[in-house]
């Protein structure tokens, strides 16, 4: 199983989606996100990093590859991709993956945003340690989704931010890393999902939209 495919194939635009650090392209989060974007037109791609892909054969957990080995593994899926227009994105890791590839893939293959759900701006408890600084320079149109309560980014945190005016930061009401809501919020896990999938659906409309 090395992609999964959801949406239609004459679909105007297609998301090529990678996955966290722990989970696969298969979670309940991924199968949520893709299919809800397949639900509004997208055609959407996902896949996994090749240390996922060896975990899946040996029943094993292991740790993520290092971060050149992930950009040279999103940077071949990308080319694997001949739909267009495409969008780039991903949960946490992927999303960050994403995002530090972005301009690079769209100044050399026209690649039209990046979707980030749930950015991993540092390890939680660890807020000292941004991974921010290719954020502040960014110029492709970026969209980050984020839980209220990320532990590896909460609200009142990201906000402080000198973030580039290429990126918009959407809040997903009292959302976790994987946007599930308090209790007491009332919220639940689905409908969070749901929203997300409205946000990401009405950025990448907007996006298209200017192109």
């Amino acid at each position: 199983m090395e992609r999964l495919i959801d949406g239609p194939a004459d679909a105007p635009a297609s998301l090529l989606l990678a996955h966290g650090a722990g989970a696969p392209m298969d979670s309940p989060f991924m199968a949520a996100i893709a299919t809800g974007l397949a639900e509004r037109g997208w055609r959407v791609v996902r896949f996994e990093f090749p240390y996922m892909a060896q975990s899946r054969l040996s029943g094993q957990r292991r740790a993520p590859d290092r971060l050149p080995k992930l950009l040279e593994a999103f940077r071949w899926q990308v080319a694997q991709e001949t739909h267009r227009p495409l969008f780039i994105g991903g949960k946490s890791l992927g999303g960050r993956v994403a995002s530090l590839l972005v301009d690079e893939l769209a100044a050399g293959v026209g690649v039209g945003g990046c979707l980030c759900f749930g950015y991993p701006f540092h390890p939680p408890g660890k807020p000292e340690q941004l991974r921010t600084e290719h954020l502040e320079r960014l110029t492709t149109p970026t969209l980050i989704l984020q839980g209220e309560r990320d532990s590896f980014g909460k609200r009142a945190e990201v906000e402080g931010y000198a973030l580039s005016d290429a990126i918009a930061v959407q809040w997903i009401a009292a959302g976790d890393h994987s946007f599930k809501p308090t209790r007491s919020s009332g919220l639940t896990e689905d409908g969070n999902w749901a929203a997300a999938v409205a946000l990401a659906d009405r950025f990448g409309q907007q996006v298209l939209a200017r192109n």
